[in-house]
């Protein structure tokens, strides 16, 4: 047994290990996930009605629940959605999108970290721009626009209201009042609209100092009779954005309803061209949203309050839109009484530290699992704290990952001790076991008890160099999920080259190393290995030399192969990756040389 057949037995394992995962574990769970849509979906006569639950506990503002009022508006519904011709004819994307901003009266948002503006035509949050996020690593490329206005090529916005029987309630038209002309982090405004039948609605609108918008809805009743209204909150958004449809990260729409997360793609939604029924699910606490990798829009309600919720979706001129959204109690407002509900929305970037923040802060339930880390949670995040740390004390996230793959090294090491002086007895034991493949290979039963008893005498074990690998295999893919989902490592920067760590190396062999300016056709794209994927391939090949060769010839040809296997399988893989991989080499062949050495498998032979 060689180390080649200890790393091949590890990758089996580990693949097993995961389809086992997914077939036992996984697939059930979606299923009865699947099972439990499909009867509330039989259980439910009319589409997403106000529930009637208990109230908090009375104060001087609180109602009583009464019955059912309707249902929360549909992203099909209202006005126009989608690109408007008379805007868009004869103009950039960009223009556009300018022109359907002046389309409406608007409230300024500007923090620190934000820069758009609330649409006064409905209340509707609609224009929303990351100031610390551009769409590439040159610093003039376009900052990351989040919401688009209604009118623009594809409308995502936001927005709260009220729904009700028997009542004049402020549609998507109607145009809301607003004292200040400019939200801030300082500075909160708030939107009033009179239906001039005694009842005025408020929305008192404040930011923070990241992306969490808190929005306290309140209605006054001066008419002469009781009304009853139901609290909901939705986020729209038209078109399929390009998504990049990787099995391992989650792009769509999601939320925690009961502390379990619900993911739905929009496959669920829309499946060739067929829109599905809408998804719906009642909860207490959690939150509901739109994600992106790097970007999400959520609404998170009162954490207290019994819910439904709903992802749904439909098609304007021909373009999909999704919705999700949810709708609260129906409550009663008494003549000359009034009602206060607080919302919040989140929208901005999946930023670990702000996310956990509000999590913890607010109270919002397993908010941290709107970043995707995956099936091994419980080692991926660590990994991704110990990552962030060492970036601080090292000030680059390359060296911080050089420096945990040396403690990972240094944890794994009894391990690894174990192992290579196993591999290096086996080394040792090679030429016998060369021989008795000579003498007894046309039987192989008795050539297997001649190995384990010659094993047995030398006190070997052909299966211990498997260990350490096997154990190292979660560590790399949780390291591939933080390089892969976590924005701090979007753009990181590391030495030489290498401007992004969570993308590929950019210098491949086609363009010479970057000598050749050369746009290279992206079929091309599997043989234009990187400089690093091939230093990952050279000390992966110099590590495997220090192994002993299979006596199987045919074996031997397969593990020479697999150095160059795994580069091409590495070459697309973020390059973050790619340098642990590499530096982990480095680090191993040094090892191995050295406890090999100690314990006489280098340049020795059996007496």
């Amino acid at each position: 047994m060689t180390d080649q057949k200890n790393l091949l037995l590890a990758i089996v394992l580990s693949i097993a290990i995961l389809l086992g995962y997914n077939m036992l574990v996984e697939q059930p769970r979606v299923e009865k996930q699947q099972q439990a849509v499909e009867q509330q979906k039989l259980d439910q006569q009319s589409p997403h009605q106000a529930i009637e639950v208990p109230p908090a506990p009375a104060g001087p503002q609180a109602g009583k629940p009464v019955e059912s009022t309707g249902a929360v508006p549909q992203a099909t519904e209202g006005p126009k959605l989608g690109v408007d011709t008379s805007v868009m004819t004869g103009k950039t994307a960009a223009e556009g999108r300018a022109k359907a901003l002046k389309a409406t009266p608007r409230i300024i948002i500007e923090t620190d970290r934000l820069i758009g503006s609330i649409a006064l035509k409905g209340a509707r949050f609609d224009d929303l721009v990351l100031k610390d996020y551009r769409e590439t690593l040159d610093p003039e490329s376009p900052q990351i626009e989040l919401f688009q206005p209604l009118r623009s090529a594809r409308p995502y916005y936001a927005e709260f209201g009220w729904i009700g029987k028997n009542v004049k309630l402020p549609g998507r038209d109607a145009l809301w009042s607003a004292t200040g002309g400019r939200l801030s982090q300082d500075t909160p405004v708030t939107l009033s609209w009179d239906n001039g039948e005694g009842l005025v609605f408020e929305q008192r609108i404040a930011i923070d100092r990241d992306y969490m918008f808190e929005v306290t809805q309140r209605v006054r009743n001066k008419s002469g009779a009781a009304v009853s209204l139901a609290p909901y909150g939705l986020i729209s958004r038209t078109g399929r954005p390009d998504i990049l449809g990787f099995y391992i990260l989650h792009e769509g729409l999601l939320g925690v309803f009961d502390e379990t997360l619900t993911e739905i793609d929009y496959d669920d939604l829309i499946e060739d061209g067929k829109v599905n029924p809408p998804i719906q699910q009642t909860t207490t606490g959690g939150w509901i949203g739109i994600t992106d990798k790097y970007w999400l829009a959520a609404l998170v309600p009162d954490q207290q309050q019994r819910l439904n919720t709903s992802f749904s979706a439909g098609n304007r001129n021909g373009e999909p839109v999704y919705q999700t959204d949810y709708l609260g109690a129906s409550v009663a407002i008494p003549a000359g009484g009034k009602i206060e509900h607080t919302n919040r929305l989140f929208a901005g970037a999946k930023e670990v530290a702000v996310i956990d923040r509000y999590a913890e802060e607010i109270g919002i339930d397993r908010f941290d699992l709107s970043v995707d880390w995956g099936w091994f949670y419980f080692l991926t995040k660590p990994l991704f704290f110990a990552l962030d740390w060492l970036n601080g004390v090292l000030g680059n996230f390359g060296l911080a990952i050089l420096a945990l793959t040396v403690a990972i090294k240094i944890a794994f090491f009894p391990l690894a001790n174990k192992s290579y002086r196993a591999m290096g007895k086996m080394k040792l034991l090679q030429p016998k076991v060369v021989e008795m493949r000579e003498r007894f290979g046309d039987d192989k039963q008795r050539l297997n008890q001649e190995m384990m008893a010659l094993y047995k005498k030398e006190n070997v074990n052909p299966a211990s160099g498997c260990l350490p690998m096997i154990i190292q295999i979660p560590v790399f893919f949780s390291l591939y999920k933080v390089l892969f989902v976590s924005i701090e490592m979007r753009q990181a920067p590391f030495y030489g080259w290498i401007h992004d760590l969570s993308a590929r190396d950019p210098l491949g062999m086609l363009t010479v190393f970057g000598l050749i300016d050369w746009n290279v056709p992206a079929s091309l794209d599997v043989v234009n290995i990187g400089l690093w994927p091939l230093i990952m391939g050279i000390t992966m090949f110099l590590q495997q030399k220090l192994n002993p060769a299979p006596a199987d010839p045919v074996q031997a040809k397969i593990f020479m192969f697999m150095p160059l296997l795994f580069t091409f399988i590495l070459a697309p893989f973020p390059a973050g990756l790619v340098v642990y991989w590499a530096w982990n080499n480095v680090l191993s062949i040094g090892q191995q040389w050295v406890i090999m050495k100690r314990h006489g498998s280098v340049g020795k032979k059996t007496t």
